[in-house]
């Protein structure tokens, strides 16, 4: 074991099975399907004995342990071991996400008990450590995908202000990737997450697009 202080490391489940289920790492912990691991991921595309995470004196290692499927560490596959950084999303094959944060000392709470100077005006809350969304005191469960967050983010971060296609498709996708992006494809991602926002507060048009400018976050509910 580790001797941190006060700085645990956390890993929080998010799209999944253990969709919500959070654990500190204070030792070597086994991620698998096996009952006699330390963090059980119930779905046959998870190995017996998937991956370790391990405490080392300047952070956490996620290993591989050959698993059949894949561990992946923001998207890139996880061949041998890798040192994760606060805010890495770890996925286990295509059935398991999680978030690492770096120290327990600042795990997200609910949006209920968020500090008053951390309270936005609006009803909608986006916590950018846990990757996690809140309409009132609703969680959105399941989780947003990866691109519905990164939008997400991007308009909650310029609340108000008009945001250019161009500008939300390049830090979206990536510059590179973003050439390639049809009219139809942004189209679609902005659907999808007005759809998920609405499932959950209907009455309020979180997301505007205004045609040959760009899109708008309204969150004023006044």
């Amino acid at each position: 074991m580790v001797d941190r202080g006060e700085e645990i490391p956390v890993l929080i489940g998010q799209s999944g099975p253990i969709n919500g289920q959070r654990w500190t790492i204070t030792k070597t912990m086994v991620i698998g399907r096996d009952a006699s691991c330390d963090i059980v991921i119930p779905d046959r595309q998870i190995s017996r004995f998937h991956a370790n995470l391990m405490p080392a004196a300047n952070g956490t290692i996620l290993e591989d342990l050959g698993s059949k499927n894949g561990t992946y560490c923001n998207g890139q596959k996880v061949e041998t071991s890798v040192m994760l950084a606060d805010g890495d999303l770890v996925q286990m094959a295509l059935v398991q996400h999680f978030v690492f944060l770096s120290s327990e000392s600042t795990l997200p709470l609910d949006a209920s008990q968020l500090p008053v100077n951390q309270k936005r005006t609006g009803k909608l809350h986006f916590d950018n450590r846990s990757r996690r969304v809140w309409i009132g005191q609703n969680e959105v469960i399941p989780p947003l995908s990866a691109s519905q967050l990164k939008l997400l983010q991007l308009l909650y971060e310029q609340e108000g202000a008009v945001v250019s296609r161009d500008e939300l498709i390049a830090k979206v996708w990536g510059e590179e990737e973003a050439v390639g992006v049809s009219d139809q494809a942004f189209d679609a991602l902005v659907r999808r997450l007005r759809q998920r926002l609405s499932s959950i507060d209907a009455e309020h048009n979180y997301i505007t697009t205004l045609r040959g400018y760009g899109v708008k976050f309204d969150n004023n509910q006044e």
